[in-house]
């Protein structure tokens, strides 16, 4: 039994008024335990505090997925309608491809919970070998997009958007992420699974 490949993640903030230390940003933390909890993979993340300026969010993901050899980056913050909310433009201005499915689904999860998601502008692409998902900037709202509304069974619909992920890194050529079932369910192929692998604690 081989053990789990190990994965580097670039977790990205944007806020003008976090990255100027006005106030403490909880994004980048509560990703970072989520996928802790989440992965069975040791992990190496790449952590980025930036204001909501489009020049900074294009070179900090371009930097994270061509030099700093990140698998998946995750952005959280800057995805509503308002002038400075410019990180789905810098997203898709990197891009190699777009799935739009990512960002169709988050909008159904928030609309679960809340009618004002129909403002949300996430979207996810690929850039190389890398996964690139736009994510809101409240760690409910981040939990909630990951794994879905699980909690809710009226809301059985709302299926997170990362038991897709793992499959989708392995289509593009990266690790094999697994995941503790009792917090997100990888979904692949059955022709697409390996062996199961022993508990492995993420890194900092």
């Amino acid at each position: 039994m081989s053990a789990p490949d190990a994965v580097t993640i670039g977790l990205v903030a944007t806020s003008d008024r976090a990255s100027r230390g006005e106030y403490r940003d909880e994004g980048i933390p509560a990703l970072e335990a989520w996928l802790a909890g989440a992965l069975l993979n040791p992990v190496r993340f790449e952590r980025r505090l930036i204001p909501d300026d489009r020049a900074t969010i294009e070179a900090t993901l371009v930097e994270l997925v061509d030099r700093a050899g990140c698998h998946l980056v995750i952005t959280t913050g800057g995805t509503g309608p308002a002038p400075r909310d410019v990180t789905p433009e810098a997203t898709l201005a990197v891009a190699d491809k777009v799935l739009p499915g990512f960002g169709e689904q988050m909008r159904r999860i928030s609309l679960a919970f809340v009618p004002t998601a129909i403002l949300s502008r996430q979207v996810a692409v690929i850039r190389g070998s890398a996964l690139i998902v736009n994510l809101p900037g409240q760690p409910k709202s981040i939990r909630e997009t990951l794994e879905g509304a699980k909690d809710a069974p009226e809301r059985a619909g709302a299926g997170g958007i990362f038991a897709a992920v793992p499959y989708c890194i392995d289509l593009i050529g990266g690790p094999y992420l697994e995941t503790r079932d009792d917090v997100c369910k990888a979904f692949r192929p059955k022709s697409a699974l390996r062996r199961p692998c022993p508990d492995t604690p993420a890194e900092t």
